[in-house]
């Protein structure tokens, strides 16, 4: 089992938002359920420097210098953005250093629709998931899910 640092720990992590791009936006299955009433501002916008891969009912980001994904900037309210931080995590199955994660968590810049830009945190497939997509995973059309493919069942 990994540790996760705790909050106030000099090895716990920066707080940023967050960039979701799959079953955590808005109208999806974990949406309600990790955010909703955590929040202080959820707006739509953008991550360069990446592609989206269906999976088995979510999506994967994995890095593509030429793509885009869609998604939402999510920004948490101070008092549940450990929770939040540590809930995201799990449900991603990540633990920082952990060779068997299924995702990262990342800094990327993410472009608010409103404009400017974000440094935000974004979960994108950790490299042995993200080489089997490269190789064998079928692209999400436009960067945008579930728009860009089939509704998965919830």
């Amino acid at each position: 089992m990994t540790t996760r640092p705790t909050p106030g720990d000099p090895a716990a992590p920066e707080r940023l938002p967050f960039f979701v791009y799959g079953t955590l936006r808005p109208g999806q299955v974990n949406h309600d359920r990790f955010l909703l009433g955590r929040t202080v501002a959820e707006e739509p916008g953008s991550m360069r420097g990446a592609v989206l891969y269906e999976g088995p009912g979510w999506p994967y980001a994995v890095e593509d210098p030429r793509g885009e994904i869609r998604g939402e900037l999510v920004t948490p309210a101070a008092a549940h953005y450990a929770a939040l931080l540590a809930a995201l995590d799990e449900l991603e199955d990540y633990a920082p250093g952990d060779p068997a994660n299924i995702y990262e968590r990342v800094v990327r810049e993410v472009l608010p629709a409103a404009g400017g830009a974000a440094r935000a945190w974004v979960y994108l497939a950790a490299e042995p998931v993200a080489r089997r997509l490269r190789t064998s995973g079928r692209q999400v059309r436009g960067g945008d899910w579930p728009s860009g493919s089939a509704r998965y069942p919830e």
